[in-house]
């Protein structure tokens, strides 16, 4: 017989909501998902390790790429393509891959997850190096996609951690961290688009965020590296300088045209009343971290 793995179980909770009205469905749903951040505070000690092994690999100059297959795959890219304008890092330090390319963000590429050959062009694609962290992410762990992309960046070097709501996945024996939030079965059999999807969006919301703080991305709970790429940034990052540096409004956005519009810098610039240049040779001192140059 079959193994079923837990994500593909039916949910006894739910077996009657075809004959349940919207606003039934709605509460069972949402009955559903309060599991979820309770499962995930069981893996905290996982995440906040694997948050320590992801900055202590920026510190060294590594990047980070997450590979998954479907809504795995997608959440990845969009964890990753987050981080340019949140944490103004350098294209290529976060990077998602999901199994079928581009195409599969928007449709469904068949056989996809069940190739190791893209698996293999995907990760030839980024090249890693043993300074890197390479993220495995699965509902039930094991799409051949995922486990290729795992096994091989472990034979080249890289540190790997895996994320599965399944506690039996075979990513599990290719990851150096394995995250394992069980959320049980689905709303709707199989769907792991649903608590499995929300689970991972959640944890690597915590991963990309935590190892952006501890190399000083942010100051306090501030984004202070950010990208002001259009108004509502621009003034977002005015205000950052305004409430960091405890000046007027008005003031901020003269030191943000003055830092060229580099958030870090004009907090260092009007806190210390020093030059541009002066602020970067600060910063650079500091290591980038703005609580050791504003105390």
């Amino acid at each position: 017989m079959t193994h079923t793995a837990l994500t593909e179980k039916s949910n006894p909770a739910t077996a009657d909501i075809d004959l349940m009205s919207g606003q039934e469905i709605a509460k069972l749903i949402n009955d559903e998902d309060k599991k979820i951040a309770l499962a995930i505070e069981k893996v905290l000690p996982q995440i906040g390790a694997a948050i320590e092994l992801i900055a202590a690999a920026f510190k060294q100059g590594g990047r980070l790429a997450y590979f998954g297959a479907g809504t795995s795959g997608r959440l990845g890219v969009l964890d990753a393509s987050e981080c340019w304008p949140t944490f103004g890092v350098e294209h290529g330090m976060v990077c998602g891959y999901i199994a079928g390319g581009d195409k599969a963000l928007r449709f469904s590429v068949e056989n996809a997850e069940d190739s190791a050959e893209l698996a293999l062009e995907d990760l030839k694609d980024f090249n890693p190096t043993p300074k890197d962290i390479i993220v495995g992410i699965s509902a039930n762990g094991g799409p051949r996609y995922v486990l290729t992309v795992l096994q091989t960046a472990q034979k080249k070097g890289c540190k790997t951690i895996g994320i599965s709501s399944n506690p039996d996945a075979k990513l599990k024996a290719f990851s150096n961290i394995f995250i394992n939030p069980v959320v049980g079965q689905e709303a709707i059999t199989g769907s792991s688009r649903m608590k499995s999807g929300t689970a991972q969006k959640m944890i690597l919301n915590m991963l990309s965020t935590g190892a952006m703080i501890r190399i000083g991305k942010t100051y306090k709970n501030y984004m202070i590296d950010l990208r002001m790429v259009n108004e509502k940034l621009i003034d977002r990052g005015t205000r950052f300088v305004s409430e960091i540096a405890h000046i007027p409004y008005a003031e901020a956005q003269t030191y943000i045209e003055a830092s060229h519009h580099e958030v870090k810098t004009a907090c260092v610039m009007a806190v210390k009343k020093v030059s541009y240049e002066q602020a970067h040779e600060l910063i650079q001192q500091a290591d980038g971290i703005l609580r050791k140059i504003i105390k």
